[in-house]
């Protein structure tokens, strides 16, 4: 989940780049920093990340109009930003646990840069929004994003292929590594969902599910006393996991599970892959295929930087 203090001003003011080829786009303003990349066309690439810097130019300046309503939970309030109106959508079938928009901040700012290039006639394009990726996807096409079990310690483990065909277009990572606080133990739960807003959320929901409450191994502190603007409040945040036996890791993760099935009952989540000390449970159809002769079928994916040895491919190699 995010924190208000995740979101300032900055007097630099928005910045954009492309890579020396033009292949990519750089785009960041305050602590938004986006990588972004269409394909198809060099004149429509061109036009989609002309749009793109457009579109981003007025993000975090209408973001921080309304944080303050955005730092609490639904109660009624009508945003005017666009930005603002993604993540109220991606919180609303959450009504009975505490969260905030600001839980899909990242996400929904992805999913409005993508939505800025999609009148381009691309064949496919992501906006990777510090691991909270959309994605955009013409028949035929696909993504396929490398998977790696926890955020300090990258690795790849296995591939999941996103298809056109099927209703996947946001992919979010959270967990108690990331860079946001989390309520729960699990080092990494990786989402895919129909928008990036959705997986933000839903991530971060699973990510404080994966838990043993209560347990000596866990310490916690109050969220109020790492970070004082933090949306949590003194809601006590997971800071070191001991020791933990493999009954008690699975009885976490089972934890998550119930969770993570329940959303994908609800058609919150198309599929989601929790991890935590070395073991790793997936709900849904994730298509993953082992590297590294590592026998493992699928673990956490981190968030992503698209590695220019690899078309089209999403290599996933940082953390929330």
């Amino acid at each position: 989940m995010r924190t208000a203090g995740a979101i300032v001003t900055s007097s630099a003011g928005p910045f954009a780049a492309t890579t020396p080829d033009g292949s990519r786009l750089h785009l960041q303003h305050g602590p938004i920093d986006l990588i972004v990349e269409a394909f198809g066309e060099r004149s429509r690439v061109v036009e989609a990340y002309r749009l793109a810097w457009e579109r981003f130019r007025t993000v975090l300046d209408e973001l921080v109009e309304e944080l303050p309503a955005l730092r609490r939970p639904l109660d009624g309030h009508a945003f005017e930003g666009t930005v603002a109106r993604r993540m109220t959508a991606a919180v609303e079938p959450f009504p009975d646990v505490f969260v905030t928009p600001m839980s899909a901040v990242a996400g929904a700012v992805a999913d409005e840069i993508c939505a800025a290039m999609t009148g381009c006639d691309l064949e496919r394009a992501y906006v990777n929004d510090g691991g909270d990726i959309a994605l955009w996807l013409t028949p035929g096409t696909s993504f396929s994003v490398g998977l790696v079990p926890v955020p300090d310690r990258p690795s790849l483990l296995g591939a999941a292929t996103v298809h056109a065909s099927e209703a996947v277009r946001g992919v979010a990572t959270s967990g108690r590594h990331g860079r946001s606080f989390s309520l729960g133990i699990a080092d990494a739960v990786t989402v895919l969902a129909s928008t990036a807003a959705s997986a933000d959320v839903a991530a971060t929901l699973l990510a404080n599910a994966v838990d043993l409450p209560g347990h000596p191994a866990v310490r916690r502190e109050a969220a109020v006393e790492l970070a004082p603007d933090s949306d949590l409040g003194d809601r006590p945040v997971t800071v070191e996991v001991g020791e933990l036996t493999d009954a008690e890791i699975e009885e976490a993760l089972a934890a998550g599970v119930v969770e993570a099935s329940r959303m994908r009952g609800a058609g919150l989540l198309e599929a989601a892959v929790l991890c935590l000390d070395g073991q790793v449970t997936v709900v849904g159809p994730v298509i993953a295929s082992a590297a590294g002769g590592t026998g493992i079928p699928a673990a956490a994916a981190i968030p992503i930087t698209v590695s220019p040895d690899f078309e089209g491919t999403a290599a996933l190699d940082g953390g929330e």
